[in-house]
């Protein structure tokens, strides 16, 4: 019998994958050639398989245990692996209340160079590295415009002002692109989020709204948005990862900032997908876990790791471009 290498197989591209899990009290293991997790129910043993060919990340929360072999399957297949607290959040590691990441990646030195070269390309220009900060921004803009304004969002009865969100998101593009700084850009990216916690809370009759800093959320919506938003930076880091560039190289949140990358490719989805979520899951009085798969519906149908991992190429290809020609 001829034996099959592992690069003569189809693989799913990362953007296209349908799954992220997250697995607590089990332990993941290789039987018979497959990834599966156990669990216990009574006296018996209950196995069941990952799909880790349509597999991005997987989340190992409290009470988990994984083998070296299961490791070495999921690095073969790509899968990112994250260990976290109950509920798939925080990351392990952070400082100051700001969310680092502690990922077992895939580990590979034959990592794509075409978009880190890219990157680093216009990276150390300044005046390049502020306008790549703001075409995220105008992406940003952008996929709020169609998330806000989706029929699934709708029919659960989340009806914001349109009319004054349109105003709001043209008069940011317009702000933006007029930025001198990225401290100027910094501020207009938080004052479009101010009102747009403004709106979703006036859209579902969520009363005041005041953004809790630091973890400190004593208010439903609060913490859904700290649990949802480390699922965008979850996502993030992934779509850096399979473009193989480095999250140090930020181009808005601080070159030092460590992960500061992660966050910039974040803002991408995190207004857009998970701020309305939050305020509708709090107002339903949904547990965590509701939230969670919630979350996890609106990342997977708001395509957000495929928006994630083409706009980071369409920033790569468009200021290589420009650096060439200047």
């Amino acid at each position: 019998m001829r034996e099959i290498s592992p690069s003569s197989l189809k693989t799913i591209l990362h953007s296209k994958r349908a799954n992220i899990y997250y697995l607590e009290y089990c332990r993941l293991l290789v039987n018979g050639g497959r990834v599966e997790y156990v669990t216990d129910a009574g006296r018996k043993r209950l196995y069941w398989n990952v799909p880790i060919a349509n597999t991005t990340t997987m989340l190992l929360g409290p009470g988990t245990s994984i083998t070296q072999a299961a490791v070495r399957e999921l690095g073969k297949a790509g899968v990112m692996i994250g260990f976290c607290a109950g509920g798939g959040t925080p990351l392990f590691a952070g400082t100051s209340g700001v969310a680092d990441f502690c990922w077992i990646a895939a580990q590979s030195e034959y990592r794509p160079t075409e978009y880190v070269q890219a990157w680093m390309s216009f990276w150390f220009d300044d005046a390049k590295r502020l306008e790549a900060a703001k075409m995220f921004q105008i992406m940003r803009c952008e996929k709020i415009a169609i998330a806000w304004k989706s029929p699934r969002l709708q029919k659960i009865g989340f009806t914001p002002d349109y009319g004054a969100l349109d105003d709001l998101l043209r008069e940011a593009q317009v702000a933006i692109r007029a930025s001198p700084d990225t401290q100027t850009l910094l501020l207009e990216e938080a004052r479009v989020t101010k009102f747009l916690f403004r709106m979703a809370a006036s859209a579902v009759s969520y009363g005041k709204f005041t953004r809790s800093r630091n973890g400190d959320a004593g208010d439903p919506a609060n913490r859904f948005l700290d649990h949802g938003n480390y699922l965008a930076y979850g996502l993030a880091s992934t779509a850096l990862w399979v473009l193989g560039i480095s999250h140090g190289f930020a181009v808005l949140h601080g070159k030092t900032r460590r992960g500061g990358l992660v966050f910039d490719v974040a803002d991408l989805v995190k207004d857009a997908l998970i701020l309305p979520q939050a305020f509708i899951s709090a107002m339903r009085g949904d547990e965590e876990a509701t939230f969670r798969a919630a979350s996890i519906d609106t990342l997977v149908d708001g395509h957000a790791l495929d928006f994630m991992i083409e706009g980071v190429k369409a920033i790569c290809t468009g200021l290589k471009i420009k650096h060439q020609i200047s």
